[in-house]
């Protein structure tokens, strides 16, 4: 995209584009940074092939922004900092059309905060914890049933792995049999796909409204206190697990490596890093947790790791369609990467357990 001033002019802002630059390191969509009369923007293109219906995410996403205005504000805190602060279009909708038939958004950029891609300090992520359990709480009373669910089964494990078979069977890019260790061990998991389906399905794990990618990148953190400040994102927020939230930042943000590390030496579950989130975490949202949410909260660290892992795997066998790459095997580090966790968190899984045991 080059025409930024043909895109932004669509929005109720006014002037030229001063500076514009691609940002941050999403696999899905397309963001830029926009500077436009010293004011600064995010402008997104949203990827169509994963996300079918943008105007049902737009509009889940301007429930969630609203009601997190509404409850920042109540209590005092800042919510041009706190939540997403949506640019709508000079007709009063939250996203653009272009003649391409994309579909173009913008937000305000959050000054004085950053994302990262690796955690650089414990209280980053014990505050990353507290800031994702207050997500969680904001969003306790919202109705789940008013929001779309953008990708169905986002978090299904079951369906995830049925998809790994098919692509498998299928071998589309004629690479299964370059891959059958990786294969091995995906299969010889397969009986942890249906345990958190199976609870949620029985009752005793209840549904919530979740962010699902709580990946330590999709936190804002203060440049001067370290603290949480704002969950960008907001894509996938539908019905789900708190145990998925959990899971996956534990999955992202206790690897000290690259998610596509190719030396798996240096891919490994940071135990200061887990007890960390743990411990912010659950003074958060802890005393609103089931038994049986706190019970399978190791568990599920593993599980959303293993899931990634088998996500990408299948996206790798179906020929890199759904994650972004930037050179050809990147799909199959990116599994790699989570199945060595996968391999050291089931060695850690007492410790796991142990330290949810003396934070709850």
């Amino acid at each position: 995209m080059k025409d930024y001033n043909k895109i932004i002019s669509n929005f109720n802002i006014d002037g030229e584009v001063s500076c514009a630059s691609v940002y941050g390191d999403g696999h899905i969509n397309d963001t830029y940074y926009i500077s436009v009369n010293g004011k600064r923007y995010i402008l997104q293109r949203i990827n169509k092939n994963v996300f079918k219906n943008p105007p049902q995410i737009m509009s889940n996403i301007e429930k969630i922004t609203r009601h997190l205005r509404q409850k920042i504000i109540a209590a005092g805190g800042n919510p041009e900092r706190e939540t997403l602060n949506i640019i709508y279009t000079k007709d009063g909708k939250s996203y653009h059309i272009s003649p391409e038939n994309d579909y173009y958004r913008m937000f305000a950029f959050i000054m004085g905060a950053r994302t990262y891609q690796t955690v650089e300090k414990p209280i980053h992520f014990y505050n990353a914890a507290k800031a994702f359990g207050k997500f969680q709480v904001l969003l306790s009373d919202f109705p789940a049933n008013e929001l779309y669910e953008p990708i169905p089964n986002f978090h299904n494990t079951q369906v995830r792995y049925e998809n790994l078979l098919k692509a498998i069977s299928d071998d589309k890019a004629g690479r299964v049999k370059d891959v059958q260790a990786e294969i091995e061990f995906a299969l010889n998991r397969h009986k942890d796909t249906d345990v958190l389906v199976n609870l949620i399905n029985s009752g005793d794990i209840p549904l919530r409204v979740t962010h699902n990618d709580t990946k330590y990148n999709n936190i804002m953190i203060d440049d001067v206190t370290g603290e949480g400040v704002c969950i960008i994102d907001l894509d996938t927020v539908m019905p789900g697990s708190l145990l998925y939230d959990f899971g996956d930042s534990i999955r992202f943000g206790t690897n000290p490596s690259a998610e596509d590390e190719k030396d798996l030496s240096k891919v490994y579950m940071d135990n200061v890093l887990f007890e960390a989130f743990v411990k912010g975490f659950l003074e958060v949202v802890g005393s609103e947790m089931t038994p049986a949410e706190i019970e399978y909260m190791a568990f599920s660290a593993k599980l959303m790791t293993y899931e990634c892992g088998i996500r990408f795997l299948t996206d790798y066998l179906e020929g890199d369609v759904y994650f972004k790459i930037s050179y050809p095997m990147q799909n199959l580090d990116r599994t790699r990467t989570q199945f060595k966790l996968v391999s050291d968190m089931e060695k850690k899984m007492d410790y796991m357990k142990g330290v949810v045991k003396r934070y709850a």
